[in-house]
């Protein structure tokens, strides 16, 4: 018991670093600006243009642009250094708070994801969401627990969506950040709209997996990207995609926000 105290300890006090705090700040820059970015994609699709609504297509907009290798490689480092900073809320919180240690650990895990997609870019290789979850699925509808699993996948995923659609109604989310008055009241706005329009991109990924593993079909399956360009072939899916390319960008200006909060401490 006490080496698990000292364990969370020695975590506490790293996460209040501020070399330690500063990284993650800037970590939460980085995934304000890869969510912009994403959404002006999106909008794009809508309107007809070509790219990838994903963090492929956000670090491939980034690698294109002058000393674009040299951001790719400031955004993994901050990413990850977010990442850790999540995991060491998740160490410090564990007995204490276990729900919000996992959501800690879970977010950690999806900073460094993004972190190695920026990685990936920065060394001059690329990635697709849509083919790596395609190949995913394909593997594992090879075999009856396979499909299992890639079912439960879907349907984590699509919690997860349903999730951050309820916790943007319910504006959980302003215990990140430190605002007061009226800009509180304004992010309050901006949180709730991003949050719904990235927890409805999320929750559509679910249900690609699920509706794979019902047809059998890996190509079904599919990333970010996949799941908002199927809104295009709904009613009105062109508005659907803007609305929600809107949604996400301002989700890229409330990670700015949280940057603030951390940076201040």
């Amino acid at each position: 018991m006490a080496e698990i105290r000292d364990v969370e300890g020695k975590a506490e006090r790293l996460k209040e670093n501020p070399v330690v705090a500063r990284l993650a700040s800037a970590g939460h820059v980085v995934n304000g600006i890869v969510h912009l970015l994403i959404g002006g994609i999106a909008i794009g699709v809508a309107a007809g243009a070509g790219g990838s609504a994903d963090n492929s297509g956000a670090m491939q907009a980034i690698r294109s642009t002058p000393l674009g290798a040299v951001a790719l490689w400031v955004g993994a480092v901050a990413l990850f250094a977010l990442a850790l900073y999540c995991v060491l809320v998740a160490v410090a919180e564990a007995r204490s708070d276990a729900k919000k240690a996992a959501k800690e650990a879970a977010k950690g895990i999806g900073h460094a994801a993004v972190g190695f997609v920026a990685l990936t870019y920065a060394l001059g290789g690329s990635s697709d969401s849509d083919e790596s979850s395609q190949g995913l699925s394909a593997t594992l509808l090879g075999s009856t627990w396979g499909a299992v699993l890639l079912f439960l996948v879907g349907a984590t995923v699509l919690a997860v969506g349903i999730g951050m659609i309820v916790g943007g109604i319910r504006q959980t989310f302003m215990e990140e950040i430190d605002l007061k008055g009226s800009a509180r009241k304004v992010f309050a706005r901006i949180g709730t709209v991003g949050y719904v329009a990235k927890g409805v991109a999320i929750g559509i990924v679910g249900v690609l997996f699920i509706v794979a593993v019902l047809r059998r079909n890996p190509d079904e399956a599919g990333g970010i990207d996949e799941a908002l360009k199927s809104l295009v072939g709904l009613p009105f899916g062109a508005v659907l995609l803007v609305l929600v390319g809107v949604g996400l960008m301002l989700y890229g200006i409330f990670c700015f926000a949280r940057a603030r909060t951390l940076a201040r401490g």
